[in-house]
């Protein structure tokens, strides 16, 4: 993950030698030589690649947020557009887009960068989009206690893109709600507004 630390996923470093070893066989299963040039490799690279994208499981996603700071702005604080690139967990293929967060602070705001940090800590395992939504939603809201949280989430899936009903440029588009925006029409509208600024 991005930030002071980049983590890797323990337990692949663990068990390099078994993932490759599996990787190997599955290109045999599948028709090809793995003996051939272009794939000798293939095995360690695909295991390096699942220690990054599979990182999330070393973080604690509430711990992510960190430090939060006493402030007394209770108005509107939108971070969009943060990108995030995760694995379906039904067909291990990736999917990827962006993520909005608003939440009205109650007294306590954390820093913005923290924001994009939870999207990551979230989206780098195997996921469903319905599940990230709801998880930067619950733990916002568990946190930072505000107000209220609002996150919407877009998604590309190449399992269904690119695959199965094979429909490319379709987007998925999930959302959670908690607190005010909840039950107020007026704050999600103004949320969404200014999304599309």
């Amino acid at each position: 993950m991005a930030g002071k630390k980049d983590y890797v996923n323990s337990a692949v470093s663990a068990n390099r030698d078994k993932i490759e070893h599996h990787i190997r066989e599955i290109l045999a299963l599948i028709g090809e030589n793995v003996e051939r040039e272009g794939l000798l490799e293939t095995p360690a690279r695909v295991t390096r690649m699942y220690e990054e994208i599979f990182a999330g499981y070393e973080v604690d996603p509430r711990e992510v947020l960190g430090v939060t700071f006493d402030e007394q702005h209770e108005e509107l604080v939108i971070v969009r557009d943060i990108v995030y690139y995760s694995q379906c967990e039904h067909h291990m293929a990736p999917f990827f887009g962006k993520a909005h967060i608003g939440y009205i602070p109650s007294g306590k705001i954390a820093g913005l960068s923290k924001l994009a940090r939870l999207v990551e800590a979230v989206s780098r395992r195997l996921q469903v989009q319905e599940r990230i939504t709801t998880q930067i939603a619950d733990i916002m809201d568990e946190v930072l206690q505000p107000h209220g949280v609002m996150v919407v989430v877009e998604g590309e899936h190449l399992c269904m893109c690119a695959r199965g009903v094979k429909k490319p440029g379709s987007k998925t588009v999930t959302s959670a709600v908690r607190g005010e925006f909840r039950t107020s029409p007026a704050l999600r509208s103004e949320f969404l507004s200014l999304l599309k600024q």
